[in-house]
């Protein structure tokens, strides 16, 4: 892979979609920590919620950190919507012309 960087040079279609692939494992990186956390986190806290016996509340930091993970899940490995896609082309653009 470094090969690669190497032989492509800013500009080059090499460059940009080693960019692109750069940009999508950091992405994916991303979701599989932020998953690896929400595992470890919600299993600690079930368990102290089953040691202390007080009742149930773990089900309720499951369900919302589990939506931030299922949208985080769709925002690295769904299809982003036409016009976030746009959105994003346009910022991407503005910035290189340096506005």
């Amino acid at each position: 892979m470094y090969d690669e960087a190497s032989r492509a040079g800013p500009g080059t279609p090499e460059h940009a979609r080693l960019d692109q692939a750069r940009r999508r494992l950091a992405a994916e990186m991303g979701f599989y920590i932020h998953f690896a956390a929400f595992i470890l986190v919600v299993t600690a806290l079930f368990a102290l919620n089953w040691a202390t016996g007080e009742g149930w509340w773990v089900q309720w930091v499951f369900a919302g950190w589990g939506i931030g993970v299922a949208a985080h899940a769709l925002a690295v490995f769904g299809r982003t919507p036409a016009a976030i896609r746009h959105w994003e082309q346009r910022k991407v653009r503005q910035y290189m012309r340096g506005s």
